[in-house]
């Protein structure tokens, strides 16, 4: 029997922030994001040697850096933002909600007991998984650590999660919805940067295990692969907005970024923003729909050093279009989400 709101809360988990800006705090950071099996999935000394002893020495200082450019008085944007969305979510729901982090603070077992302060009583936590799109590295190991944490404390709330929404209507209407009124200007190209992932999470996340990455139209092969698959996921995201903004083949493309690495998806977003210039590409509109809050990925990586690198290489015009952030179709989305599971309907539920 579905419990009565009363007794349920909801829970926004995103991935997470250093404490500060400073070296020492993103460090601490980047040892445990870094040292997430399903992040660098190497055996545990490989990877201990390889995240403590050579990417974290010589990444810390640069990322502490980079955080700097991009933080503000109230601190990590990612984290205010999610607080924010936290807050304007709260106006459209009667359950309570709180904010978890997979890395830092507010931790799992922080939200948990924050939601069981709130609600002596509770009885069920409805998860809202801040990742569009299935991968190993996001929404796998968000969900199995949301899991493990429940168990190991042994709460005795009931524990649901909403799946990954790249193709729920509400999310693609917000989404197509925020970047339409980018297309009214005079742009040659709109390029959707996805997070990148290494290609053998797409084979590891594969359950038939013969069909990601074994062809080249894969991703437009009906498969059960496609229910795991992060590529497919992220194609069918931008097929969706193309068909609900009318835009024109050949102004649009897909690219991912943020690679740590040989052997990830391509093409890579720093590459492409270096080639286009000399494609003809001059004006460029630029969005990472993989992230529902802008952050350092997003305003560090592609608002400032990918506008350098495009304008660098000859072009002329580079626009990036923010996240979801707090926008109202995006909040409405959320909660037409939770209002729906209040009545019955578990569609969006992962099994």
């Amino acid at each position: 029997m579905m419990n009565q709101p009363g007794k349920r809360a909801i829970l926004l988990m995103n991935l997470g922030s250093p404490g500060s800006t400073s070296t020492p705090d993103v460090r601490t950071y980047l040892m445990e994001f870094l040292m997430d099996k399903r992040v660098i999935d190497y055996p545990w000394l490989f990877r201990q040697i390889l995240v403590g002893g050579l990417i974290v020495p010589f990444r810390a200082a640069k990322s502490a850096e980079a955080y700097s450019t991009i933080w503000t008085k109230e601190g990590s944007p990612l984290i205010v933002l999610t607080q924010e969305q936290q807050a304007a979510l709260q106006q459209l729901v009667e359950e309570p909600v709180e904010i978890a982090m997979r890395y830092g603070h507010p931790s799992m077992e922080e939200a948990y007991e924050r939601l069981l302060k709130r609600m002596p009583q509770l009885e069920e936590v409805l998860a809202i998984p801040l990742y569009p799109h299935y991968a190993m590295a996001s929404y796998e190991t968000a969900v199995e650590h949301a899991q493990e944490i429940h168990k190991r404390k042994k709460y005795k709330f009931a524990l649901k999660f909403i799946k990954p929404f790249y193709n729920e209507s509400r999310y693609l209407h917000a989404l197509s919805e925020l970047i339409r009124p980018y297309l009214q200007t005079d742009y040659d190209h709109i390029l959707f940067s996805y997070h990148g992932v290494p290609a053998r999470h797409i084979k590891k996340t594969d359950p038939t295990g013969n069909h990601c990455l074994c062809s080249v139209d894969c991703c437009d092969v009906a498969s059960q692969a496609h229910a795991t698959c992060y590529r497919h996921q992220c194609f069918t995201t931008t097929k969706e907005m193309v068909r609900l903004l009318g835009i024109p083949q050949g102004k649009y493309s897909n690219s991912f970024q943020s690679r740590l690495g040989k052997g990830w998806l391509e093409p890579f977003t720093d590459v492409r923003l270096e080639e286009m210039p000399g494609e003809g590409i001059k004006k460029l509109l630029i969005l990472c729909p993989a992230f529902v809050s802008d952050c350092l990925e997003t305003l560090e990586e592609i608002a400032i050093r990918g506008k350098e690198s495009f304008i660098g290489a000859g072009g002329e015009a580079y626009t990036m279009i923010p996240c979801l952030n707090v926008d109202p179709l995006w909040i409405q989305a959320m909660a037409g989400w939770v209002k729906d599971y209040a009545a019955g309907d578990t569609t969006m539920i992962l099994d």
